[in-house]
């Protein structure tokens, strides 16, 4: 197995380190594939701002206590929505109506539950 010289375990090192570098290669390769869907920036080549982007927020007035209310709002619901949401401030039910236009742009009016409730009889 071993000769005088040695060059059985030289040899045997040398394809240690080749393995050890195709390896290093492999996983190198790998990673920089994995890179390639990870980098935002493919995103943004692809989706420029403002395209198939609907809006997440709509501002607007309480008709009980009158204060300016940021709402989330959920553009999987549907291009028209209708649900009761209550205020952030003073906690009255409103009736939320929001539609989306088909750029995204969303409309979002609120009216006081209680207008509705009447209508209901």
């Amino acid at each position: 197995m071993w000769d005088d010289e040695g060059e059985l375990a030289d040899d045997l090192d040398e394809e240690l380190e080749d393995d050890r570098d195709e390896d290093a290669d492999d996983e190198a390769a790998e990673e920089s594939s994995d890179d390639e869907f990870d980098d935002d920036s493919l995103l943004d080549d692809e989706f420029s701002d403002g395209d198939g982007v609907a809006d997440l927020s709509g501002r607007v007035s309480c008709p009980y206590c009158g204060e300016s209310v940021e709402i989330t709002l959920d553009p999987g619901g549907g291009a028209n929505q209708q649900y009761i949401e209550d205020c952030q401030v003073c906690c009255r039910p409103w009736v939320v109506s929001v539609s989306y236009d088909e750029d995204g742009t969303a409309h979002v009016f609120v009216d006081a539950s209680d207008d509705h409730d009447e209508h209901d009889d």
